[in-house]
């Protein structure tokens, strides 16, 4: 599957000054990592967010927003966020920076 690629660009821009963040490609698409745990990701030209279980509810109620539901069955934690959701950078900062809360509380990776 194709992704986005000027999403692709605007969350290189996002992620230039973190020496802690990698793409990947992923899932058909394209991830973004915080000391190897998937942050965001762009398949098509959603954004795959993880939010985490605890902002998971509050975030399905926002516009744009619909449950992951990449194999079938709804991933808790992680949503999915249309294009119309990420017009602009400070919408997509915004679902960047709740990813990024939630994966820098997670233990480090070895």
């Amino acid at each position: 599957m194709a992704y986005d690629k000027e999403l692709a660009q605007r969350l290189d821009e996002y992620f230039a000054e973190n020496n802690d963040a990698e793409s990947k490609k992923m899932f058909g698409g394209l991830c973004y990592l915080i000391r190897h745990h998937m942050c965001v990701g762009i398949v098509g030209d959603s954004l795959m967010a993880r939010v985490g279980p605890k902002a998971y509810e509050s975030c399905l109620k926002q516009k744009h927003v619909r449950e992951m539901d990449f194999t079938g069955k709804a991933m808790k934690g992680m949503v999915f966020v249309a294009a119309k959701g990420i017009e602009s950078d400070a919408e997509l900062y915004k679902w960047v920076s709740i990813c990024e809360s939630f994966v820098k509380s997670l233990p480090p990776k070895t």
